[in-house]
């Protein structure tokens, strides 16, 4: 008996269908890089945000289509997994007043200012290890995910 594999329980168009998170990341020197931490190396550029997206869609359907063709796993999105939006984190109280006086100086809630900078340091995080990454000529390995 022939054993199934992933690739026999569902059509290219089911995969190609399915709606992956986007890391846009704006470049200092102009221009943006996205791309589609579920899919290693899946990365593209543009002049601006729009390009880089479109730019972006194009490599994500080659990348699926390729693995497709090759037998190779698709990973399916991560944004299946549900998260509640909230978390507990504990800090100095030195770092928590700090954190609500800039808050307050932005005029802006101690929250929006927290996700504000816990994003932009995550970005720059993923985009360091995915540059090091080409740099090494290894195929990047993102594991977080910005939707846009």
């Amino acid at each position: 008996m022939r054993r199934q594999t992933w690739k026999e329980n569902k059509p290219l168009e089911y995969y190609l269908n399915l709606r992956y998170p986007v890391l846009l990341v704006p470049e200092p020197e102009g221009g943006f890089t996205a791309l589609v931490p579920d899919l290693e190396g899946c990365v593209s550029v543009g002049e601006t945000e729009e390009e880089a997206l479109a730019n972006l869609e194009e490599a994500r359907q080659l990348w699926i289509e390729t693995a497709y063709e090759h037998g190779d796993e698709i990973p399916l999105p991560s944004s299946a997994k549900e998260y509640s939006g909230r978390i507990l984190v504990r800090m100095p109280k030195s770092l928590h007043r700090r954190l609500d006086e800039e808050a307050r100086a932005e005029g802006i809630s101690l929250n929006q200012l927290i996700v504000s900078l816990l994003s932009e340091r995550l970005s720059l995080a993923v985009l360091k290890r995915e540059l090091r990454a080409l740099k090494e000529g290894a195929p990047p390995k993102s594991s977080t995910k910005v939707q846009t």
